[in-house]
C-alpha cells in the first residue's frame, strides 16, 4: 500500500488531471456552442429571408444583405459572450477564485462607462445604424465624405473598402453624414454637352434611341429598371448647352450601364453629326481710333523713319 505522501501526490496528479479534462471539455463546449450557434443563425437567416419575402414581397437582395448584416453581429455577440463564460469557468477549474475578479470587472467598467463616453456612443450608434437599417454588407455608401463598399458593420465600427483599395475604418458615433448609393435602386444620372449650334431637340431625340436600344440588350435589359429618363436642356454653359438624364437600375449596376451609355453617346454623336463642345471665345475688335488720330500717328511714324541715327547707335 502507498504510503501517506503517495497517497497525497497521487491524489494530487489525479485532481489535476480531472481539472484539465473539465477544461478541456469546457473549451470543447465553447467551440461546439460556438459553431452551433453559427450554424443555426444561418439557417435562421435563410428562413427569415423566405418570411419576408413572402409577407412583404420586397427584394431579395435587399433583404439578404440585411439579414446578412444583423446575423454577422449576432454571431460574433454571441461568440463573445459564451467565450467569456468559458475563459471564467476555466479560472475556476484552476483555482482562482474568479469573485474579485468579477467584482474587478465590475468596478473597471462602471469607469469606462464614466470615462470612455466615445465608446458607448459608438456603440449606440452602431446599435441604432442595425435598427433602422441604414445600410448592409455590400452596400456601396459615403461616408463622410468617403465612398466606399461596406465590408463590416459592427457595433462600434464601420469598415469601408475604397475604390483604390485603401480600407476606412469609420467609429458609428462619428458618422455625421451618410449616403447610401444602392439601396434598393440605384441612378445613373449623366450630362451631355452639344455645341450651340447643334439642334437640342434632335439631340434629346438621339439620346432617347440610345437609351431604349441599351434597355433592349443583354446583359442591360436585366438590370435596367425604367427606360431612360430626359430632363431636358439643365444648364447653358460658357460654350455647350448641357442635357442631363438619368437610368434607373438595379442596386450597383449604375457604373456598368452609365460606362456602355458614354460609349454609345461618343459614337452615336459622331455619326449624326454632333461637333464636340470645346471651349471657345470670340474676340471682336470695334474700331476706337478716330481719323484725325490715325493721320497724327501717320506723321509720327514718318518722322522716327526719317530721322538719322544718332552717333553712339552709328558706332
Amino acid at each position: 500500500m502507498p504510503n501517506r505522501d503517495e497517497f497525497f501526490t497521487l491524489a494530487f496528479y489525479r485532481l489535476i488531471a480531472f481539472n484539465t479534462v473539465r477544461i478541456v471539455f469546457i473549451l470543447l463546449f465553447a467551440y461546439i456552442a460556438t459553431s452551433l450557434a453559427e450554424r443555426v443563425i444561418r439557417g435562421l437567416r435563410s428562413y427569415v429571408v423566405k418570411a419576408m419575402l413572402r409577407a412583404d414581397g420586397g427584394s431579395e437582395f435587399e433583404i439578404e444583405k440585411r439579414a446578412r448584416t444583423v446575423g454577422a453581429v449576432l454571431r460574433k455577440s454571441i461568440a463573445a459572450v459564451v467565450w467569456v463564460i468559458a475563459l471564467i469557468m476555466v479560472l475556476k477549474e484552476m483555482n482562482f477564485d474568479v469573485r474579485p475578479l468579477l467584482a474587478g470587472a465590475g468596478v473597471i467598467g462602471l469607469a469606462i462607462g464614466f470615462g470612455a463616453q466615445s465608446l458607448v456612443k459608438d456603440v449606440l450608434a452602431g446599435f441604432f445604424i442595425l435598427l433602422d437599417n441604414q445600410i448592409r454588407i455590400n452596400d456601396v455608401v459615403v461616408v463622410n465624405g468617403t465612398g466606399g463598399l461596406v465590408e463590416e458593420i459592427n457595433l462600434r465600427t464601420t469598415i469601408l473598402r475604397s475604390e483604390d483599395g485603401a480600407v476606412h475604418v469609420f467609429p458609428n458615433g462619428s458618422i455625421q453624414k451618410l449616403a447610401n448609393l444602392t439601396r434598393e435602386f440605384s441612378y445613373y444620372v449623366f450630362s451631355v454637352s452639344v455645341n450651340y449650334k447643334d439642334d437640342t431637340d434632335r439631340a434629346v431625340a438621339v439620346l432617347g434611341e440610345i437609351g431604349a436600344n441599351l434597355m433592349a440588350e443583354e446583359p442591360f435589359s436585366a438590370v435596367i429598371l425604367a427606360p431612360i429618363e430626359i430632363m431636358g436642356v439643365d444648364q447653358l454653359a460658357e460654350s455647350s448647352v448641357v442635357i442631363k438624364a438619368r437610368f434607373k437600375t438595379q442596386p450597383m449596376k449604375q457604373w456598368m450601364v452609365g460606362r456602355e451609355m458614354n460609349r454609345r453617346i461618343n459614337k452615336r454623336f459622331a455619326e449624326v453629326g454632333f461637333a464636340s463642345a470645346f471651349p471657345t471665345r470670340t474676340i471682336e475688335i470695334s474700331p476706337a481710333m478716330t481719323p484725325q488720330l490715325r493721320d497724327e500717328l501717320k506723321d509720327i511714324v514718318r518722322e522716327v523713319l526719317n530721322e538719322k541715327p544718332s552717333t553712339a547707335f552709328s558706332r
